[in-house]
């Protein structure tokens, strides 16, 4: 497939303004300020467009709801918090490919009748905070951003907002309270961003990678964009290979695309010849998968049938020699460190599960700590305010639906097999 979101990103000046242009930048933006703000949000309902940030919601159904309000002004935010581990997809397009994303924001507020956004960035990418600035003071200076976008009745204000490193800042109503200044926690739902949102107003909050497919949808059609990848799910992914690959990085390929595929032809195989023993297939929260489970297509309708989630594409591959115990319990101290503390199954109930694995993993394990992980998690399962708590119940009910021989075999034997190691 030819490649969108990363075209050019080889190039040193792909991130310059100029760069961008002479590649086509900015053709969709003028094409779309030619249509009706509603027939924009058609198009994208018929390209079939879904969330890239993990839930898949459909992209279209999402902005005909704030697009309904009445309230005004209405805003549009990109969630570029990209704190998944194993996830590093929107890191291109922001680093090399700022104007791309600028670009489908502006043809969002244009469909959206938003005058304000703001690019929620992830603590830890100070370079992609530089990088964006310049490229938005560029797109001010050419008259892409500012009260009159190209001359036209559309404006769009476009700033950056860091956050400070908050996993739980990834969750739409957690970062708009961070971005109004509060302790980033997660609201009752509803009401939803998309009616009260930040500033109490209509709000969208879509993903890096969902905001940068809007140009492409607006230069080809719904029609063929919708042709592209997975009947279902369709249009370009971005998948971050992780592990025990020999090639690592990020991929673009079509939606549905096999993680088989995915690990053995694009990223190379596994690492030195050895056998695969397991993946987390989209992010350490969407539940692990065997070697013998990997023939399934990576998009948003098919994972769950083959007993995972596609997450955020995230695909972290372990080897035969990986001690998925000890991947279990760093997952949960993970989970434990980045909950926000606002729910007591998600506070209380990572720090059990992480205590239960730690001791399993040192060789401290006791007859019956199998069922009492497995009891914990489910006190946690669809009892949180958001799915930091769920991922952390899953990842423990998943590892041990898979593993539990290796599980078992570390509280007989009393720790790790000898010669074990972690990715």
């Amino acid at each position: 497939m030819e490649r969108y979101l990363l075209r050019n990103i080889e190039n040193a000046n792909s991130a310059d303004i100029e760069e961008y242009e002479k590649a086509g930048g900015y053709q969709s933006l003028k094409k779309a300020l030619s249509m009706e703000p509603k027939a924009i949000i058609e198009e994208v309902k018929k390209s079939g467009l879904r969330g890239r940030g993990g839930a898949g919601f459909p992209t279209g159904m999402k902005w005909t709801f704030a697009s309904a309000d009445p309230k005004f002004p209405k805003y549009l935010i990109c969630n570029a918090d990209e704190g998944e581990p194993g996830t590093f997809k929107d890191r291109p397009i922001l680093e090399k490919n700022p104007h791309l994303l600028i670009e489908g924001m502006i043809i969002s507020a244009h469909a959206l009748q938003a005058r304000y956004g703001y690019i929620y960035l992830r603590g830890e990418y100070p370079q992609a905070r530089e990088i964006l600035e310049n490229a938005i003071k560029q797109a001010y200076e050419k008259g892409y951003l500012g009260d009159n976008v190209l001359g036209s009745d559309t404006g769009f204000h476009l700033s950056v907002h860091q956050g400070a490193g908050a996993y739980i800042c990834g969750e739409e109503t957690a970062l708009i309270e961070s971005l109004e200044g509060k302790r980033g926690q997660p609201r009752i739902k509803p009401p939803f961003p998309v009616n009260v949102g930040v500033f109490s107003m209509p709000t969208v909050v879509n993903n890096v990678e969902t905001l940068s497919n809007i140009p492409y949808i607006i230069e080809i059609g719904a029609e063929a964009y919708s042709k592209i990848g997975s009947p279902d799910c369709p249009g370009p992914k971005l998948y971050s290979v992780s592990g025990h690959v020999e090639k690592p990085g990020v991929y673009e390929l079509p939606m549905g695309t096999t993680l088989r595929e995915i690990i053995y032809t694009h990223a190379g195989g596994i690492k030195g010849g050895k056998n695969l023993k397991a993946v987390i297939p989209g992010g350490i929260s969407t539940p692990v998968l065997p070697a013998d489970k990997i023939d399934c297509p990576m998009d948003f309708v098919s994972m769950p049938k083959h007993g995972s989630m596609l997450g955020s594409g995230a695909v972290i591959v372990f080897d035969e020699t990986t001690c998925l115990v000890k991947v279990c319990w760093r997952a949960m101290k993970f989970f434990e460190h980045e909950s926000c503390g606002k729910c007591t199954p998600c506070r209380e109930g990572t720090g059990w599960m992480r205590s239960v694995l730690e001791r399993i993993e040192n060789g401290q394990g006791k007859d019956g700590d199998i069922d009492l992980l497995l009891d914990i998690a489910g006190n946690i399962a669809g009892k949180t305010f958001c799915p930091l708590g769920d991922g952390a119940a899953v990842v423990t009910m998943n590892f041990i639906k898979h593993f539990r021989n290796e599980f078992e075999e570390h509280i007989t034997n009393k720790g790790c097999i000898q010669g074990t190691k972690t990715a």
